[in-house]
């Protein structure tokens, strides 16, 4: 009886350490986000390997996120976005795709609470795209780079 006292005792505190080290590996939406705004401030400093390398971070993040959180066509656009800059070191190109993963991570983040802190969308008249960014104060256009840095307004606060 003890045997299978001791036996079943063992089960469960394998299983019970497995699946707390599966919730520990889960990637909270915050790091998302948080791996957006270092893409987005690569593009602003034109920075494309830092750009390129913040956008697989993106998809690593994306890819650890459970399946719940982020349903399947926000993820996949998301995915398709954040890859396509991963791929390229052409900052053109990059920052043509981040005006789409922009426009997508904005409708994510007003179903998912993506921070605990307000999130804002700016807006960029000349490209005519939205960003997000942790700042009201502080205009950082990533689309122009130091050409246009401060064009952009604040246009909605989530």
């Amino acid at each position: 009886m003890k045997k299978i006292f001791f036996i079943v005792a063992l089960f469960a505190t394998v299983f019970i350490q497995h699946s707390f080290a599966q919730d520990n590996t889960r990637i909270q939406p915050s790091q998302l986000l948080t791996s957006y705004y270092n893409l987005k401030d690569a593009l602003v400093s034109s920075n494309a390997n830092a750009a390129a390398t913040s956008s697989a971070e993106i998809v690593k993040a994306i890819n650890g996120i459970d399946k719940e959180t982020i349903k399947d066509e926000p993820r996949n656009a998301l995915l398709s976005d954040a890859t396509a800059i991963s791929q390229t070191k052409d900052l053109k190109v990059q920052r043509e795709k981040f005006a789409t993963l922009s426009t997508n991570m904005f409708a994510l983040a007003k179903t998912v609470k993506l921070s605990t802190e307000p999130v804002y969308q700016q807006y960029c008249p000349m490209k005519k795209a939205s960003w997000l960014s942790s700042s009201s104060k502080v205009i950082k256009n990533p689309y122009y780079g130091s050409a246009m840095l401060t064009c952009g307004s604040v246009k909605e606060t989530l």
